[in-house]
């Protein structure tokens, strides 16, 4: 079915093409008994306007856009909750994915919020930028930033408090050789949780093994490797904290493909508590990111930028340790 125009409005309504225009932008000159019929037939068509010829001449879109690098479980978590928190904001959201995978990744948003900014969106949250962005040309926050705090008004994670949470929790369990499958290196929140990892140890008096960090880089494919490596040495980590819940999902499976009982011989803990964490063979144990609260404290302070008003500039939330079944007492002998 083709889509309706300004025309097959105005036709179906009786009147004319600038009387169709003035009543969908809400000016004024028009009776209300003629608005009220243009609407009708608007909605009966389903026709829309034109989203760019509008913002051009009303000089705003009435969008936020949501611009992440690829829809993974940790961008759409955010997504879901930065959807529950406009609600009655009188703005639509544009959720806009980057390219992916590959070189092209370092700059991708830049490269985004110059197609969208001014013609498509009023004002952007940006989730994990991988450059700095000191001067943007609409209101920006970004959540997760590569580099940490800088440009934009942010919203993250305590990585450092909730990399020491998760590998203390470790320790208590009597776990002594714990490996470490970090995130991107270039990544300030693998960076910091790596730094945890490592407090923590020092802190209880384990000397840091560098033969127990592997690189994972936040993804499945890399995270296989890592693990089969750790998990055939002669003398095996007892406990892996992975620095999120992809990679620390794929370790069960490598654990479950090598014959590796887990908690009983292998206990296994993750960063993020995406859907697919609980829903791990056994359930994960994992540092709970407040999504939730992320994506909502993210588009309040997007509002109150694209109002002009003052903000807190770098905001850090708690992760929470959430135990299940992939921890338990390290194995005797």
């Amino acid at each position: 079915m083709p889509r309706a125009t300004i025309h097959d409005v105005a036709r179906v309504a009786g009147v004319s093409v600038a009387t169709v225009s003035k009543v969908i932008n809400g000016r004024y000159g028009v009776a209300e008994a003629t608005s009220t019929r243009v609407l009708s037939v608007v909605a009966e068509l389903g026709y829309e306007s034109s989203l760019v010829a509008s913002s051009l001449r009303r000089r705003r879109t009435n969008v936020i856009g949501i611009l992440v690098a690829e829809f993974e479980p940790f961008s759409t978590e955010l997504l879901k909750a930065i959807a529950a928190a406009n609600a009655g904001s009188g703005y639509e959201l544009l959720a806009y994915s980057g390219p992916g995978g590959g070189e092209s990744r370092v700059g991708w948003e830049l490269r985004s919020l110059s197609r969208l900014a001014g013609t498509l969106i009023d004002g952007a949250i940006i989730v994990t930028p991988t450059v700095l962005m000191t001067t943007t040309s609409i209101p920006v926050v970004a959540i997760d930033p590569h580099t940490g705090q800088g440009g934009p008004s942010t919203v993250g994670s305590d990585n450092v408090a909730g990399a020491r949470t998760a590998t203390d929790h470790l320790i208590a369990l009597g776990h002594r050789r714990i490996a470490h499958i970090r995130g991107r290196v270039d990544l300030e929140s693998a960076q910091l949780r790596e730094a945890g990892y490592r407090e923590s140890l020092a802190a209880a008096g384990i000397a840091f093994d560098p033969e127990l960090v592997r690189d994972g880089n936040y993804r499945a494919p890399e995270t296989d490797d890592a693990a089969r490596e750790l998990l055939t040495r002669p003398d095996r980590p007892t406990a892996i904290f992975a620095a999120n819940d992809l990679s620390a999902i794929r370790v069960l499976s490598v654990a479950a493909e090598l014959g590796i009982r887990v908690p009983e011989e292998l206990s296994v803990i993750g960063f993020d508590d995406v859907p697919e964490a609980a829903a791990a063979t056994p359930p994960l144990t994992t540092m709970a990111q407040p999504l939730r609260e992320m994506g909502g404290r993210a588009l309040e302070m997007l509002l109150e930028l694209m109002r002009g008003d003052n903000v807190a500039q770098h905001l850090h939330l708690r992760a929470e340790l959430i135990v299940r079944a992939s921890t338990g007492p390290a194995p005797r002998g």
